[in-house]
């Protein structure tokens, strides 16, 4: 940090403790008491209006210090609502983003549901046509044919679902 950085933070925070300070019970306390001895200062002969002129030289000095430290709270504060809002902003975007995520799985999720509807079709369809065949066929010979039919539809299903999967990774 440069002596200018350095000479700017430590002022900052001078003026943010200050500014806390003067926002405090005790600078009320303090206040009233420096306020109630300048009037007693007249009790011990120091004249009324030269005690009201210093007062009132410093009331006015105090004013214009304090409207500085409330201006820069202000400009701090509003500083950091900029960056709530710019955060704000980003979170938005982000949800944006998982919604579209979130549409695009749940389309994915139609199209694999589509696929397993296809698959149990096919499987019934395995089913009528084995149950038609094993009328005129021996045991044996209808469990042969049926696995060879069973294991050319899971192979053809399986080649549906490859290309669904593969079409689902190129999308993302």
């Amino acid at each position: 940090m440069t002596k200018q950085k350095v000479y700017e933070s430590k002022l900052e925070k001078l003026a943010v403790s200050f500014t806390a300070w003067v926002g405090s019970i005790s600078s009320l306390v303090v206040h009233s008491i420096l306020f109630i001895l300048c009037f007693v200062l007249v009790l011990f002969g120091v004249p009324f209006e030269k005690m009201l002129l210093v007062l009132t030289t410093v009331v006015s000095l105090e004013a214009i210090y304090l409207a500085i430290f409330i201006q820069m709270t202000v400009n701090r504060n509003t500083q950091s609502l900029e960056e709530v809002e710019e955060d704000v902003a980003e979170i938005a975007e982000d949800v944006e983003e998982v919604q579209k995520d979130v549409d695009e799985i749940q389309a994915d999720i139609d199209e694999v549901q589509k696929d397993i509807d296809e698959v149990q079709k096919d499987v019934d369809e395995i089913q009528e046509d084995v149950e038609d065949i094993t009328e005129g066929e021996t045991a044996e010979e209808l469990k042969d044919r049926q696995t060879r039919e069973s294991l050319d539809k899971i192979e053809i299903t399986l080649g549906k679902l490859i290309d669904e999967i593969e079409k689902i990774k190129t999308q993302k």
